[in-house]
């Protein structure tokens, strides 16, 4: 790390009173070995041990990398460490603060350490999402060259927001949010270590569930809250954080849902009946209850997709597209700007047309197939590709619909087991009431019934 005269003050007033740091400053780990979460980057011989020198150098030495992953995760945590432990110059860039000039500035200082004193540079750049095209371009000879070995954190994705050529000269590391578990074990050493709250105050196991609530993931909120609350509690004297401690400190009621428990599965089921039952208002009040309580997004989105295609259908042939669409934004953004999106596709499912036609349909349809009204395939739809179709009559007598007038055949498709049942029964509502006249001509097309020639 190369400071400034500023930075070294700081770093040299933190080391006399450790308290004047944040928490979540204090309890960095100091090795990867500390770290919580993350292990399918942690593991013997990978590019983050190979980075701090464990493993690995000359020939095959470390590539760069890209760090993407939800806030809290511990991207900087990781730079932090490799800076800890590397034998290597480390210097320290954040691309809201940085541009081309000092890029440039440290690339330099990297040549002259390397032909001068034989040092390799380690150069962390964080939020580089935040640099212009122009800006990464900067970056390419130096990570092709190695002349540094990248650090390079985002947010982001990076397929959208780090140029090409940088990716394919790096490896993209994928940060996963941390589990519940990850945090607990997180909040208990800065618990009960000294360069923590030392066995200060204790956490009530109810404050501790809401903390992970609010925390969602995020190892740098956890830690905010937690010293919060402890400093509240310290303040009144008390040696245990409360819920109600915390739920004062956080400016945040604790809500009634427990995520493997009832609460989570009948708060879901309550906002998917209030999508089917077109009441937009008690939706969004089921939703902002399962984002409140720290609900995984990717859940709720997966319910929307359901419900587009149980309730909605073809009454509105948008629905399931927005909910999709929904679901893949939510993936990338994360909270807290998933909330945004989530609903966006619940207002728009519930006040869509409704119909349950394509969820009978398909009912109707299996319930035959497994009372074994399934049949043989009509010889003339079977496969006549292979030599020997021919003599076996398969597809013979078959009518190629786009020879004939309105491109339907009036011809059997359906086994004789289950032909003339009629599965689809469209609804009237919104733009289904076209497929409803749409089919019945269809049918009547294909059973030879219509003589115009259109369906």
């Amino acid at each position: 790390m190369e400071p400034d005269l500023f930075t070294a003050a700081a770093e040299e007033r933190q080391e006399k009173d450790p308290s004047s740091s944040p928490l979540a400053v204090r309890m960095r780990p100091r090795t990867l070995d500390e770290v919580v979460g993350q292990q399918h980057l942690l593991k013997q011989g990978s590019p983050l041990r190979r980075l701090v020198g464990e493993s690995g150098g000359g020939p095959a030495g470390p590539s760069s990398v890209l760090l993407w992953g939800p806030p809290g995760t511990g991207k900087t945590t990781l730079a932090y460490v490799v800076s800890q432990a590397t034998r290597k110059r480390f210097v320290e860039l954040s691309a809201i603060t940085a541009g081309v000039k000092e890029v440039r500035a440290v690339i330099d200082g990297a040549r002259r350490a390397s032909g001068g004193y034989g040092k390799e540079t380690v150069l962390f750049l964080d939020e580089i999402h935040r640099f212009s095209k122009a800006q990464q371009d900067s970056l390419l000879p130096a990570v092709e060259n190695r002349w540094v070995t990248l650090i390079a954190a985002t947010t982001e994705n990076p397929y959208f927001s780090i140029i090409s050529p940088l990716l394919s000269r790096s490896l993209l590391l994928t940060l996963e949010p941390l589990t519940d578990d990850d945090l607990r074990s997180l909040l208990h050493r800065a618990l009960t270590e000294e360069r923590g709250l030392g066995g200060a105050v204790t956490l009530q196991q109810e404050a501790q569930t809401h903390l992970l609530r609010i925390a969602g993931g995020d190892a740098r909120r956890a830690l905010t809250a937690l010293e919060a609350a402890a400093g509240a509690a310290l303040a009144k004297s008390e040696p245990e954080i409360t819920l109600g401690t915390l739920e004062e400190t956080v400016d945040r009621a604790a809500v009634a849902y427990d995520r493997d428990g009832d609460q989570h599965y009948d708060v879901a089921s309550a906002l998917i009946k209030s999508i089917r039952g077109s009441d937009v208002d008690a939706a969004l009040h089921y939703l902002a209850r399962m984002i409140e309580a720290g609900e995984d997004p990717r859940f709720i989105a997966r319910r929307l997709m359901i419900s587009a295609s149980e309730d909605i259908g073809l009454a509105d042939p948008t629905a399931l597209p927005t909910a999709v669409a929904a679901a893949q934004a939510v993936a990338l953004i994360g909270f807290p700007e998933a909330a945004l999106t989530l609903s966006h596709a619940t207002i728009a499912l519930a006040l869509a047309p409704k119909s349950n036609a394509a969820t009978t349909a398909i009912s109707a349809a299996r319930a035959d197939v497994r009372a074994g009204l399934v049949g043989p395939v009509p010889a003339h739809l079977r496969d006549g590709h292979y030599k020997g179709a021919a003599k076996l009559g398969h597809a013979q007598g078959y009518v190629y619909p786009h020879d004939v007038p309105g491109a339907i055949a009036a011809q059997q498709y359906a086994p004789d087991a289950v032909q003339g049942k009629r599965y689809y029964e469209p609804t009237r509502y919104g733009a289904e009431a076209r497929y409803a006249d749409v089919v019945e001509k269809v049918r009547e097309r294909l059973s030879g019934e219509s003589a115009d020639g259109r369906p």
